[in-house]
């Protein structure tokens, strides 16, 4: 299965490789070039739909549970002054994604949205702390029945060019449902209240929709 956002890009992929194997196979007389474009041809055709595919992830909705709204790698987790929405502490879970991850986004958590704003921006290194603030983003908060308020946001990084981002204010939303996609390596950071449980450590590898980044016991 892949994700819509990757139809078009997957559809001019195919013709593009398609295009390539016939001609090289009527045009190129060396078998070394023939077959060194056919494979590069392939590969690329390859890493494009391994980059779109969108794996089916079943969730029991939980209220009291955080769950990682990305596939990655959790490289930050800090108590850090979000300045622009709750404009107080918070504490911050951030999972980088890279190429290879699966880069759909999922709702971390069941609620109704009452914040979503895309803010155009830099494309730094995803995994660069300041990243948070300066790179294309778009921040979405959910008011939960157990969390409260917690925020997402969504953070391009130094490949990608499009955020998409289906959340918008007065939706009410599934824990785990498809909630965007960010194209060619990124970032989600997660902002929840400072005396919340975290269940993840620096350097683990989160799933999305599976992995609990908070518990409330």
């Amino acid at each position: 299965m892949f994700h819509r956002e990757g139809f078009i890009i997957i559809s001019i992929s195919f013709v593009l490789t398609a295009t390539f194997l016939i001609l090289s196979d009527l045009l190129i007389k060396s078998p070394f070039i023939k077959y060194l474009i056919q494979f590069l041809s392939v590969f690329f055709l390859v890493l494009i739909l391994q980059f779109f595919r969108n794996p089916k992830r079943s969730v029991s909705p939980d209220d009291k549970l955080i769950l990682s709204p990305v596939d990655g790698k959790v490289v930050i987790i800090d108590s850090v002054f979000e300045k622009e929405y709750f404009k107080d502490n918070r504490k911050q879970v951030s999972i980088f994604m890279s190429p290879i991850n699966v880069h759909v986004t999922r709702f971390p958590i069941s609620g109704r949205i009452v914040y979503s704003k895309y803010h155009p921006g830099k494309y730094l290194f995803a995994w660069l702390p300041k990243s948070s603030e300066e790179n294309e983003r778009t921040s979405i908060v959910i008011n939960t029945p157990e969390y409260g308020e917690i925020m997402y946001r969504q953070i391009a990084g130094a490949l990608a060019r499009r955020i998409v981002n289906y959340a918008k204010k007065g939706d009410d939303v599934n824990q785990g449902d498809d909630a965007g996609f960010i194209k060619f390596g990124s970032r989600v950071d997660i902002f929840l209240p400072l005396d919340s449980t975290i269940c993840v450590k620096i350097d683990e590898s989160a799933i999305g929709a599976k992995t609990i980044i908070s518990s409330i016991k």
